[in-house]
């Protein structure tokens, strides 16, 4: 994925101007790029302090995340959570889940936090949540399943969040299997009656749905 998808200077001016991720999410940043394979898999500042904001907006006592990698998303989420909020997250890397949880016992949020290792697809089939919150950032090849069985399972009013919509801009010619599922994941968040969306031009694309009362 390239870097950037806008002007340079105009990403490092938002970054720039948000609000900076608690000390220890720093450390994770620059722990996961000194020691972890796909360090830009990390979701970053812009997109950190959106579901931290997100999720203070929502309060959510239970939310899901699909695709963990190293926490960072994770802890922001916590973040915004109430002390007796629960997120699982689903991961399917052992080294990545080790790493993560070495910072969630760190952090004041990461009693909120319960990480389950498998396929995601196989995890949520087991949860008994009604849902308030969901972030997905997992195998994109899946992206249409986990939108259309998390929505079954988010209460009215929760939230859904999806992030590398845009795929690298991909979604504008799609050539591969991956880019068409994503411009169909798009187009299907878009034209369903039950929820409303917004399109968040937002480093690689982040759709955030909400699912109508």
């Amino acid at each position: 994925m390239p870097e950037f998808l806008v002007n340079e200077a105009i990403e490092d001016y938002a970054y720039l101007q948000t609000s900076a991720e608690p000390p220890l999410l720093q450390e994770l940043i620059d722990q996961t790029n000194l020691n972890m394979g796909w360090p830009q898999k990390l979701s970053g500042r812009l997109v950190g302090r959106t579901l931290k904001l997100l999720s203070a907006m929502v309060r959510p006592k239970q939310a899901l995340e699909i695709g963990m990698f190293t926490g960072y998303s994770a802890l922001s989420i916590a973040e915004g959570m109430p002390d007796d909020g629960r997120l699982v997250c689903c991961e399917t890397n052992p080294r990545a889940i080790e790493f993560a949880q070495g910072f969630f016992d760190r952090s004041e949020h990461g009693h909120k936090i319960e990480v389950i290792f498998g396929r995601a697809l196989d995890t949520i089939e087991k949860l008994d949540m009604a849902l308030d919150f969901t972030f997905i950032d997992a195998d994109k090849r899946n992206y249409l399943n986990y939108y259309e069985r998390v929505k079954e399972m988010t209460r009215p009013g929760g939230l859904i969040v999806l992030d590398n919509v845009l795929w690298s801009g991909k979604v504008l010619q799609p050539e591969s299997e991956i880019d068409d599922i994503l411009v169909e994941t798009n187009r299907r968040i878009a034209e369903d009656p039950d929820v409303e969306n917004v399109f968040l031009t937002l480093r690689d694309g982040l759709n955030v749905v909400r699912k109508k009362d």
